[in-house]
């Protein structure tokens, strides 16, 4: 039986406009206690324009700091699951987060922005009616195993701040 992994904690305050979720973080990200720590993971790449910054020069720490800094919050659609690997196609026995109660209780929040097909298809779920109160943004994976490279994802990941202003 694969090993059960867990998710990691919000990255969110108050001032949050934006939640960018994605659905449960992978083998080198957890072995780091990183959200996005694989160096071919483009999530740092593709949310720097919206952030205002380049997110890849910074250490970890200040990467969050800034995202919060540009009203940016960070989070996963599973809280733990069983999985072999990193990818999602091997995800089970999936247990969700709440991302609805998340939501509730960030008064600032427009719009909520699923990395990936994974996290939308659990994400809506877990949403459910509340849902409508907020803008809803597939994104392209910036999975490495997604192997559509950062040039073709980045348009649709620029798009994302617009919700910030």
């Amino acid at each position: 039986m694969s090993p059960r992994k867990q998710s990691f904690p919000p990255v969110v305050n108050p001032e949050v406009r934006l939640l960018v979720l994605g659905s449960l973080p992978g083998e080198r990200s957890l072995a780091e206690r990183r959200y996005y720590a694989h160096p071919q993971n483009q999530f740092w790449r593709l949310i720097s324009p919206a952030a205002g910054r380049d997110l890849t020069a910074l250490d970890y720490d200040a990467r969050l700091a800034a995202l919060l800094h540009a009203h940016i919050g960070l989070w996963d659609v599973v809280a733990s699951a069983r999985r072999q690997g990193s990818a999602d196609a091997a995800l089970q026995d999936v247990e969700a987060h709440d991302v609805a109660a998340l939501a509730a209780t960030l008064p600032r929040l427009r719009a909520i922005a699923f990395n990936g097909a994974t996290a939308i298809r659990h994400g809506l779920r877990q949403l459910g009616p509340a849902a409508e109160r907020y803008a809803i943004i597939a994104l392209p994976s910036s999975s490495p195993l997604h192997t559509v490279g950062a040039a073709a994802k980045l348009p649709e990941w620029e798009k994302l701040g617009a919700w910030l202003t």
